[in-house]
């Protein structure tokens, strides 16, 4: 890339003005602008070349996982395609029965806190209980010690 191109599109007024008022409230931002500035072309050049190699290396997809075991380029051996197939298969039977399993015992972890709440409870109002019938009344006792001798 030339000087001229890139004097031309990224010395803008607009880029010294965001850049001098970077500088002025928050000096990384200052400096992240003067960088965009000198090496901006550059860069973005770098990322198109990055991008466009990750791109030819995954075949399109963005890590090359968001293809399904069905979408797996063909190897040209049969047998090894047979193979692998069947062990994707089995691999995805075997994260059901997993996942089954989990929601299974989370069903019961909410069963068993639902128990351990209402003995609890239970607990809690049978001792509440208790303790209204077995307080003295001592009020009636006041009252009768209270009378003059006359």
């Amino acid at each position: 890339m030339s000087q001229a191109t890139t004097a031309k599109s990224s010395w803008k007024a607009q880029n010294i003005f965001l850049m001098i008022l970077g500088f002025i409230f928050f000096w990384p931002l200052g400096l992240a602008m003067l960088a965009y500035n000198i090496w901006g072309d550059e860069m973005r050049e770098m990322f198109r070349d990055f991008k466009s190699r990750m791109n030819h290396h995954t075949g399109g997809s963005c890590c090359g996982s968001s293809r399904s075991h069905r979408g797996f380029a063909q190897t040209g051996n049969v047998a090894f395609d047979d193979y692998r197939k069947a062990e994707m298969e089995r691999l995805e039977e075997e994260r059901r029965k997993l996942e089954t399993e989990k929601a299974e015992f989370e069903d019961f972890l909410v069963e068993l806190r639902r128990v351990k709440d209402q003995e609890e409870f239970d607990r809690f109002m049978a001792a509440r209980h208790n303790r209204k019938s077995s307080a003295p009344v001592e009020k009636e006792d006041d009252t009768s010690k209270k009378t003059p001798d006359a």
